[in-house]
């Protein structure tokens, strides 16, 4: 392996070690922490609700560090987790080497690793969600031989003091630049440190919500990356969630990943695109037309989409964003180019010849085929969304699709090529199934369709019903009727769950 192609690589660790992160030993950490000076080590976790932790150690000795390294951390499991079952509340959190990076904003040299939650015998906690999305992963690769490649799509506001200079159109921002938009420096800022953490990021932009009240501006933007596994994904969009609320704290400023900041205005997803690999190839197209393999995973995703609202859409203001005309979906279907699907294909560089050189016609003409680019994308989540859990249901959902004997009949019952919030085309809305209005109905899809994510014994039976009766206590079964009209009542519960996730 060439290790000058570690050399711009944005991670100081690879840069440094010319290796992948996914070759990092204990070794090689101890290393670069003696030859750079690192003064500490944070042991980073994601809690129930879904923030990331940390447990922070000033390095003793090299002795300290090895053991550090080499044997974890005890915790206190049952102040992060709500559902963990009895028995399990002291847990082990045990470093994962490829996930180390340093520390892009602590003000003395640090690196920051990724742990995972043990229980008492030293086994992976049955329960924990990283745990559960690692087992729903391996039992689509055992059961069907395809692997899930994934990446997110994160939107959030940036919610700053009033400013009338340049003001862009309301709801009308979608990839606007300064001056007209105010806040492109801390996307620049977040993308920076993002990249030195080891994620890999697309692009970035700013998104169609814009709008101000008497105090405060607020402009909505989005970040997206691409496509990994989904242990790295998983951990990427955790990060990422991270890094913004801490750039925007320097810049004085507050970052939300809320679906819903106002009625009337663009709410905030967090889109999840997939591809289906095998040997090491996207199997999404098939002669430039959508697979049967992507059929079957499309099948079965949608089949048990309602039960997964309980993994991506885990408050009530997520059904505040769930509602027609907003570009947001409310029905069981899929499309291509179809924004108003829950599942959409976008557009795949299939058929569009070498368009480089024909703009450019200095240019010779490329045969490189892009299809490895294509996807299709899971719409419905939101910055709420447990992002293991999330993942780990899109993996019971592909194996599901394999495991349908109508999987296919059932993606061609369930595919539409019109908008179906149009008028004209509501006949073809009532013959689909609804997505859950509210987190008592996601809760109740959750349980009666339980079967489907306890097969494999991917999920557990404890965790579930944890779900399910957190999501019951918000009692918020006919709450957006009851306020949607209430412009007071609706921004208290706005401001209750403004830092979700």
């Amino acid at each position: 392996m060439d290790e000058n192609q570690f050399l711009l690589n944005p991670n100081p660790l690879v840069r440094y070690l010319r290796k992948p992160p996914s070759r990092f030993t204990k070794a090689d950490i101890m290393q670069y922490v003696e030859d750079n000076h690192i003064e500490m080590i944070n042991f980073r976790y994601v809690a129930g609700d879904g923030r990331l932790k940390v447990l922070n150690f000033v390095i003793q000795s090299r002795t300290h560090l090895d053991s550090l390294l080499s044997s974890g951390e005890r915790v206190d499991g049952s102040s992060l987790f709500s559902f963990l079952e009895a028995g399990s509340s002291d847990l082990y959190v045990v470093p994962n080497f490829k996930t180390v990076f340093l520390n892009p904003f602590s003000t003395v040299p640090a690196l920051d690793i990724f742990c995972s939650y043990y229980d008492k015998d030293g086994n992976p906690l049955a329960s924990a969600p990283e745990n559960i999305m690692r087992r729903a992963h391996q039992a689509l690769v055992e059961k069907t031989g395809y692997s899930l490649e994934v990446m997110g799509e994160i939107e959030y506001y940036v919610i700053s003091p009033k400013n009338d200079l340049y003001r862009a159109n309301d709801q009308r921002a979608y990839h606007e630049s300064t001056p007209f938009v105010k806040w492109e420096q801390i996307r620049i800022d977040a993308m920076r440190a993002m990249a030195q953490t080891g994620a890999m990021i697309k692009y970035a932009h700013s998104e169609v919500g814009n709008f101000s009240d008497d105090a405060f501006d607020y402009e909505q933007n989005e970040i997206e990356f691409l496509p990994s596994t989904v242990e790295d994904a998983a951990d990427q969009l955790i990060i990422a969630k991270w890094i913004l609320r801490q750039v925007a704290h320097k810049h004085g400023v507050t970052i939300s990943f809320a679906p819903k900041i106002t009625a009337g205005k663009a709410g905030s997803g967090l889109h999840i695109h997939m591809r289906p690999m095998k040997n090491g190839k996207n199997q999404t197209l098939e002669d430039g037309r959508i697979s049967d393999v992507s059929r079957r995973v499309i099948a079965g995703i949608l089949d048990i989409a309602p039960a997964l609202s309980a993994f991506g859409n885990t408050i009530p203001t997520s059904y505040f964003r769930l509602v027609p005309h907003q570009e947001a979906p409310t029905n069981v279907c899929w499309g291509e180019r179809n924004r108003s699907a829950l599942i959409r294909v976008p557009l795949g560089w299939i058929g569009t010849g070498d368009m480089v050189s024909k703009e450019n016609p200095l240019e010779m003409e490329s045969k490189t085929d892009f299809s490895d680019k294509s996807t299709f994308e899971f719409r419905c989540p939101d910055g709420s969304a447990d992002l293991y859990l999330l993942i780990a249901g899109l993996c019971v959902g592909a194996r599901h699709g394999f495991e349908m004997h109508d999987g296919l009949e059932f993606a061609q019952k369930t595919f539409v090529d019109v908008n179906i919030f149009d008028d004209k085309h509501k006949h073809h809305a009532d013959k689909l199934r609804q997505l859950p209005y509210s987190c008592k109905k996601a809760a109740e899809y959750l349980r009666q369709q339980a079967d489907v994510f306890l097969e494999h014994n991917v999920f557990t039976q404890g965790l579930i019903e944890g779900i399910a009766k957190g999501l019951e206590s918000y009692n918020d079964e006919h709450l957006r009727e009851k306020i949607s009209c209430n412009k007071e009542e609706t921004m208290k519960l706005v401001r209750r769950f403004m830092h979700c996730g």
